[in-house]
């Protein structure tokens, strides 16, 4: 058995093809998190929540090989289009980490930095996700791929092509002849009588 330890923090960045705020859309919307995820691979906004906030909660829905897990979540910072921020929770460990992520527009890309720091680990729970879960060891590649892929996913959008505008044709125009007119004699409007 390991008694490794999970780093406390860290940060990661990586520049992508596109501008902070596609970038903060895809980022923010928890719901599309499984498209760039390694190992969130869906997450619903709770309590009637419906968009990021300050203190809306969202569950992440985690799985790594065989092995899955969620936490609530709740939002610690949104300011768009620059930085998204939250905070995890687990009900049963009562371990929690905070993830942010910054976007630093650099011309028409983006620099997006993810930083986390844990807030509470339980060592107990920390020997089991090390033997478990080796990778939570040094998660920088992963992460770093996953920031590399929520690019992809950002470029992806932008090189879908809008649907053409329809147009209503209109109808065809076309002349009449004109009626060739005649002399009719003016009728009296009185009434009989």
């Amino acid at each position: 058995m390991s008694t490794a330890r999970i780093p406390r923090s860290g940060s990661i960045d990586t520049v992508v093809d596109a501008t902070p705020e596609p970038v903060w859309a895809v980022l923010a919307d928890v719901t599309r998190i499984g498209e760039w995820s390694s190992e969130c691979r869906g997450a619903d906004w709770l309590d009637g929540a419906v968009a990021p906030r300050v203190g809306a909660r969202f569950r992440g829905r985690n799985r790594v090989g065989t092995i899955r897990w969620s936490r609530v979540c709740t939002v610690t910072e949104a300011a768009v289009p620059h930085t998204f921020a939250y905070r995890t929770r687990g009900a049963i460990t009562r371990d929690s980490t905070a993830w942010t992520f910054r976007l630093e527009p650099i011309g028409n890309r983006t620099r997006i930095t993810l930083s986390y720091e844990v807030l509470a680990m339980p060592r107990a729970f920390e020997l089991v996700i090390v033997n478990l879960l080796p990778a939570h060891r040094d998660r920088s590649g992963e992460l770093a791929a996953d920031l590399a892929r929520l690019g992809e996913v950002v470029r992806a959008m932008r090189s879908i092509p809008a649907a053409p505008a329809r147009s209503v044709p209109e109808a065809p125009t076309r002349s009449v002849p004109e009626a060739p007119t005649r002399d009719v004699p003016a009728r009296d409007s009185r009434p009989a009588g």
